[in-house]
């Protein structure tokens, strides 16, 4: 039986405001386990990116309890969170999220130079340019010199530089016409069957349907 990678018992977020709480979270009770691949869905303002960002250390919960990789999150310094969002967990975003000035492979060695504090010098970052299908010259290019799914790809090969055991994308397809989003799924999958967690957010049933398991969201609650 797989290990449990994420935990959520009870999570509420809510958001202050002058004119009344906004609840975008309320009472999530989820388990993900290891090697585990699974779409969470729902209409916009559903809660089901809040929920990713729990997920990803980027927020903490109001109240309740979430695990990820073992540890506690709401026991945690900011430190070690850091740490954990860093080696634990890739980030894939819609908008690539790219640095302009930075090249295809300067861009993926970033998260390492942060954990090492030097640049790559294995190699890592190129092996991976090229496991996500990008070789060659294009790995010099700045990110306006790439299309979306070449820009996507580099922001997949950014997000396994640090060999993390989760995978989190959110609409990871949604600035990319049909034939590259499955392409770029299908290289999601094949990381998956590779061992992979992986906790992807898509308004889309199509390319839901990679995952094991669907979540779906509504009104802040897993239905």
């Amino acid at each position: 039986m797989s290990a449990e990678v994420i935990r959520l018992e009870h999570v509420r977020k809510v958001y202050p405001r002058l004119a009344g709480d906004v609840v975008a979270l309320d009472d999530i009770s989820l388990v993900i386990k290891e090697g585990e691949f699974v779409a969470v869905m729902g209409a916009s303002g559903s809660g089901k990116s809040t929920l990713l960002n729990q997920l990803g250390c980027l927020d903490v919960p109001t109240s309740g309890h979430l695990w990820i990789a073992g540890e506690n999150v709401g026991e945690m310094t900011d430190f070690a969170l850091t740490e954990l969002r860093r080696d634990a967990i890739g980030f894939i975003f819609q908008k690539f999220n790219l640095i302009p000035v930075l090249t295809a492979q300067e861009n993926v060695e970033i998260p390492l130079i942060l954990k090492e504090g030097h640049r790559d010098t294995r190699g890592r970052a190129e092996a991976l340019l090229r496991t996500v299908g990008l070789e060659g010259e294009v790995i010099t290019h700045t990110p306006a010199e790439l299309s979306g799914g070449q820009q996507q790809r580099v922001a997949i090969a950014r997000a396994l530089v640090n060999d993390p055991t989760i995978l989190l994308a959110d609409e990871p397809t949604g600035n990319l016409d049909s034939r590259t989003s499955t392409q770029i799924m299908d290289l999601l999958a094949d990381l998956h069957r590779g061992g992979r967690t992986v906790v992807m957010v898509t308004h889309d049933r199509a390319t839901a349907e990679y995952a094991d398991r669907v979540v779906t969201i509504s009104d802040g609650r897993v239905v």
